[in-house]
C-alpha cells in the first residue's frame, strides 16, 4: 500500500470517527470504489492534467453531490487536487483496515469452486469466530481451480483445505520419495 493511500485513508477514518460516521463512510467508499472500478476512464479523467483542475472538481460535484456524504465528496476533491485520486483504492483499503481493527473485525477471504450456501457461511463464520475471538467478515470468491473444498486467507495466513491443495501436497510427497529412493 502506498504511503499516500495509508495517510489519506487513515486521515478520513479519523474524521469519520470524530463525527460518528465510520460505517456510513465505509459503505459509501465501497460504492465509489465499485463505480471507479467499473468506470476506470472516469478515474483517469480525474487524474488528467490535460483538463483544468476546476473542471475535474466540477465533475465530482455534479456526479456525487447529494449522493454521498459531504466528507466523502470533499475527500475525492482533495485527492484530485493533490494528484492522488489514483490512490483512491488504497485509501479505501487503509480506511477499511483501520475500521476493522477498531471494531475487532477479521476479514477472511474464502475461495471455493462453487458458492457457499447461507448455512455454510454461518457455520464457517461461527467456527472462525470461536477460533479467533473476533467478528468475522467473509469475502467469498469463486475459484474454479479449487476443484473442491475451501481455501481461507486472513491475517497473512492461508489455510488450504482444497482438493487442489491436497493434490499438490501428495505430488510434493511423491517427488520427495522418488528423489530419496534413487
Amino acid at each position: 500500500m502506498s504511503q499516500a493511500g495509508t495517510v489519506y485513508g487513515q486521515g478520513l477514518y479519523t474524521l469519520a470517527q470524530e463525527e460518528g460516521l465510520e460505517e456510513q463512510i465505509l459503505g459509501e467508499l465501497a460504492v465509489l470504489q465499485t463505480v471507479f472500478g467499473e468506470n476506470p476512464e472516469f478515474l483517469k479523467l480525474l487524474a488528467s492534467h490535460n483538463i483544468p483542475l476546476q473542471e475535474r472538481l466540477d465533475l465530482l460535484e455534479e456526479g456525487f453531490r447529494g449522493k454521498v456524504q459531504t466528507y466523502v465528496l470533499n475527500f475525492c476533491k482533495l485527492l484530485t487536487e493533490k494528484n492522488h485520486i489514483r490512490q483512491f483504492p488504497e485509501c479505501c483499503k487503509a480506511y477499511r483496515e483501520q475500521y476493522n481493527t477498531d471494531k475487532g473485525i477479521l476479514e477472511v477471504q474464502v475461495f471455493t469452486a462453487i458458492a457457499l450456501s447461507d448455512a455454510q457461511k454461518v457455520r464457517l463464520t461461527d467456527k472462525l469466530t470461536a477460533l479467533t475471538g473476533k467478528k468475522i467478515a467473509l469475502l467469498c470468491k469463486i475459484d474454479p481451480a479449487v476443484l473442491g473444498g475451501v481455501r481461507l486467507r486472513y491475517d497473512g495466513c492461508q489455510v488450504d483445505g482444497t482438493i487442489q491443495g491436497r493434490l499438490d501436497e501428495m505430488s510434493k510427497t511423491l517427488k520427495n520419495e522418488v528423489n530419496y529412493g534413487t
